[in-house]
């Protein structure tokens, strides 16, 4: 299954944290976590969340409504999952956590969107790098900013604190 999305154009993107890994991994892997770290989360419901699999409800601040199933668990170290409408197109994400020292850790998302999936690489390269990019990029780097603001505040991320985004604000 995981080889026809890793086919797709990505994008990644990536931030220190000054947390050691295993407090990473608490902070990712736990329930409800986009609730406090996602800047664009109105809210974020449990589907599923125990040891036969992982499954929850995104629904943005404008009110779009994402499903994501996980479907690679890797306790620790990261997961991956699929993301998007109910019965619509997926965009695969991964999560990873890489251990920097004792006390630093560095969380990558990368997302291999729906978006311009259907069109031969060589025709979604332009429309990709001039649009989906920048765009995505911004996104996952709000993202892993609220994780940070949150890994470093304790309090959740305030919404749209880095600023709106046009797909999900």
């Amino acid at each position: 299954m995981e080889k026809r999305y890793l086919r797709r154009l990505k994008v990644s993107s990536s931030k220190e944290f000054d947390i050691a890994s295993d407090e990473l991994w608490t902070l990712i892997s736990a329930p409800s976590n986009l609730d406090n770290c996602h800047p664009f989360c109105d809210k974020n419901d449990v589907l599923q969340w125990d040891a036969d699999g992982h499954s929850d409800k995104l629904v943005y601040l404008n009110g779009r409504t994402y499903l994501r199933n996980f479907n690679n668990w890797s306790e620790g170290s990261g997961y991956s999952l699929l993301i998007g409408e109910e019965n619509g197109a997926q965009s695969y994400v991964v999560w990873e956590i890489e251990s920097v020292s004792s006390s630093k850790s560095i969380l990558s998302i990368t997302v291999y969107p729906f978006i311009l999936a259907k069109l031969p690489k060589p025709l979604a390269f332009l429309p990709h790098i001039l649009w989906v990019q920048p765009r995505l990029r911004n996104y996952l780097e709000s993202v892993l900013s609220g994780f940070r603001y949150y890994s470093t505040n304790d309090e959740p991320v305030p919404r749209n604190h880095f600023g709106r985004h046009p797909w999900f604000s």
